[in-house]
């Protein structure tokens, strides 16, 4: 599907007057101010494959949409950068054309939309190549899952045109100080901002999950236009292939990735998904930071697409979400009865083959298993071959509807959230804050944050119920501890309490990028520090003008 964009940038101006627009308040000053009055300011570009509303299959959309939000909040002059997808281009606000340049073949022209995003009005550059963005089926696949086969020639373009932004190209009067890029689909943006570029931003690049390396044959790279230097296995070569992922492991100025324990983790050869040598040697440069939450999208207290709200000090909406959601999908309406949901792509490395195993016995005891999610197909069928031996037992959902994943956090009592490997793990941090208790394996980012009820170390701080090894016994006696939790109602309303009142929100995750955006570019400076230093300025003029005259 194709959207004309000269008709969508004139709706979008005749629905100016009628939609919804972020007020003062959501426009983040920093976007709010076109130059700074003092010396110059923070400049960062966050490129990302996808950010939330805009373009969403998982985790990475939400992070790429609240850790730029929090960071302008802290003073940072924060531009978004992102595919033309069809969605994106008809629900991003303010939309203008403001550069236009060759696109990948010949006869195409890409166009650079200059846009708001709708929700936090920050500024966005979407990368508008119709014939490489606006398709059926997700960004990364085809509508039956499989892989497009030109994402290199895809990403390859996009990064390219981000490249070109960050270097003052194509935005006049704007380039970054410091380039951040996210995930595979972004790794080649450390290497075309090499040194040879004269007073090139520095470059800060995330992993978010190492297991999606950005593989290729090694012959795409002519037809991409790299250089041949880094071709090698010292490059970007890897085991015959190219990797975009490893691109941006070698040639990035810092590294990140979305918890502590997973940046320990992927320093082993059991997770280092065979990068874990380069990952050593650029150990100094990586550091693991916690993925947040913006509360603002994430909370029981304000969520729209609830039938009921909710806080910790009063949880008695909870009962309702719970009857609502269960007639929504099916199940019996009873409150007495734990729903345990999966909200999570249905995938080996979510441990959704050994669920499969697992939950027959668990539906044998008094309990509800809502599933919504989507992923392998032969695991798919399985789930909903499971749901036809249990009507009014289990259901089954296999797409990803935000909404609806709202109303299973707000209804459920339990999260199976299983993992081999885990490097954040958001989904439990938002059940907690709606009061569902997560089942977690002890592994990444899932160690930093879930604190088992059984802990004897930290006595009445448990959170969760977490297991150590990824085989279905382990699993069936953790969902077994969760479900006799659950029969101790005084003890479990506690539980619910401690989980909803633990901050996991941004604020402190965003300064410690923050404090690495500065390492890089030392001479950049905050919008409120600017306006502290004029303050103080005028304030020593006027002690001065005082001194003379007396």
């Amino acid at each position: 599907m194709q959207i004309d964009l000269a008709s969508a940038v004139a709706e979008d101006f005749r629905q100016s007057s009628t939609r919804p627009q972020p007020s003062q308040t959501e426009l983040i000053r920093s976007t709010a101010l076109a130059a700074s009055a003092g010396g110059p300011v923070m400049r960062v570009l966050f490129v990302s494959s996808e950010i939330y509303p805009l373009a969403k299959t998982g985790g990475l959309a939400d992070v790429s949409a609240a850790l730029p939000r929090a960071l302008a909040e802290l003073g940072v002059d924060v531009h978004l950068v992102l595919p033309g997808y069809a969605r994106a281009l008809a629900e991003a606000a303010d939309k203008t054309v403001e550069a236009e340049f060759p696109g990948p073949s010949d006869e195409s022209m890409t166009r650079l939309i200059a846009a708001r995003m709708p929700d936090s009005g920050l500024p966005v550059h979407i990368v508008d190549c119709p014939s490489l963005f606006q398709r059926e089926g997700t960004p990364y696949q085809d509508p039956e899952g499989r892989d497009w086969p030109d994402n290199a020639q895809r990403f390859a373009h996009f990064t390219r045109a981000a490249a070109a932004i960050a270097t003052g190209e194509l935005v006049a009067g704007w380039r970054a100080d410091v380039v951040h890029a996210n995930d595979w689909h972004t790794g080649l943006l450390p290497l075309l901002l090499g040194d040879e570029i004269e007073q090139r931003p520095r470059t800060l690049f995330t992993i978010h999950n190492l297991a999606f390396q950005g593989l290729f044959a090694a012959a795409t790279a002519g037809a991409l236009g790299l250089p041949e230097n880094p071709l090698t296995p010292d490059g970007i070569e890897f085991y015959g292939r190219i990797s975009f992922l490893k691109a941006g492991i070698r040639f990035s100025d810092r590294l990140t990735t979305v918890s502590p324990n997973y940046a320990r983790e992927i320093l082993t050869a059991e997770h280092g998904c065979g990068l874990d040598g380069l990952l050593r040697e650029r150990a100094c440069d990586l550091t693991g930071i916690l993925n947040g939450v913006d509360y603002r999208v994430w909370g029981p207290g304000a969520d729209r697409d609830l039938p009921a709200r909710f806080g910790p000090d009063d949880v008695s909406g909870k009962a309702a979400c719970k009857i609502a959601v269960q007639r929504e999908l099916g199940l019996t309406a009873d409150t007495g009865i734990p729903l345990i949901i999966w909200i999570s792509r249905i995938t080996d490395q979510k441990m959704a083959d050994v669920a499969l195993e697992v939950l027959p016995e668990v539906l044998t005891r008094n309990t509800q298993v809502a599933i919504l999610g989507q992923g392998d197909t032969h695991l798919e069928s399985g789930f909903r071959r499971l749901a036809e031996r249990y009507p009014g037992r289990m259901a089954v959902r296999i797409s990803y509807e935000e909404p609806l994943a709202h109303r299973l956090y707000a209804g459920g009592d339990l999260l199976l959230h299983p993992a081999r490997f885990e490097p954040c793990g958001l989904t439990p941090l938002y059940a907690l804050r709606y009061g569902t208790i997560p089942i977690v394996r002890r592994v990444g980012g899932l160690a930093d944050t879930i604190v088992d009820v059984d802990d004897e170390t930290r006595p009445d701080a448990g959170t969760g119920f977490a297991f150590e090894a990824p085989d279905g016994c382990a699993m069936l006696d953790c969902i077994d501890r969760a479900l006799a939790a659950f029969a101790r109602p005084v003890s479990w309303r506690k539980m619910i309490r401690r989980a909803m009142v633990r901050d996991f929100s941004w604020e402190a995750s965003a300064r410690r990028y923050l404090a690495i955006y500065r390492d890089l570019a030392p001479g950049a400076s905050l919008r409120g520090e600017e306006e502290d230093a004029e303050l103080l300025a005028r304030r020593t003029d006027a002690r001065e003008q005082s001194r003379a005259a007396a």
